[in-house]
């Protein structure tokens, strides 16, 4: 079995997602989005794009991987 890959080269690729901004974020879009796709190859994982760029790439991380990223930057 092949592993999925780690990002999409156009979050347009990612279909039927609801992408969300932090609400400390300003109107400037300077900030990250991000998503769960609900379904296909990508379901279960967090796809993560720049605000300034929403139809650039997207990374792809796993729910624990992405919630150890922000514990660390928090402290």
């Amino acid at each position: 079995m092949s592993a999925l890959p780690r990002n999409v080269p156009s979050s347009t690729e990612l279909h039927d997602v609801h992408w969300l901004r932090s609400s400390y974020s300003t109107g400037a879009n300077n900030c990250v989005e991000t998503a769960r796709p609900p379904a296909g190859p990508w379901a279960g994982l967090l796809a993560v794009r720049d605000s300034k760029a929403p139809a650039g790439p997207a990374l792809l991380f796993s729910p624990e991987s992405w919630a150890d990223f922000t514990a660390a930057i928090r402290s």
